[in-house]
């Protein structure tokens, strides 16, 4: 249960990082907590993984958003460990680069 805590809570991060750039320790353990809970709730047959269907009926917004980038083997279904996986690649990308400024001298 705490790995999957820890997994529920990276993705957390992942979405809530982007739109928070202070977030205090108690906001992410409750955001954590939220997480854990609806992937949960969007399980409905409670055998760990999600469908797409259970994905776009249950409160799981960023995977229902990326379920096909998730879902790398194409079995229809991703695993905690598969968002997991999925927000460390995303991590892992390098950052492209800005456009350099034109000059007007």
């Amino acid at each position: 249960m705490r790995h999957t805590r820890l997994l529920v809570a990276v993705c957390a991060l992942a979405v809530a990082a982007s739109a928070h750039a202070q977030i205090g320790a108690g906001y992410l353990a409750t955001q954590m907590d939220v997480a854990v809970k609806n992937f949960d709730i969007a399980d409905k047959n409670h055998d760990g993984v999600l469908t797409k269907e259970e994905a776009e009926k249950g409160p799981v917004p960023f995977i229902r958003a990326h379920f096909d980038e998730i879902d790398k083997a194409k079995r229809g279904a991703v695993s905690k460990q598969d968002v997991f996986d999925y927000i460390r690649s995303m991590q892992k990308k390098p950052a492209t680069a800005p456009a350099p400024a034109s000059s007007s001298h």
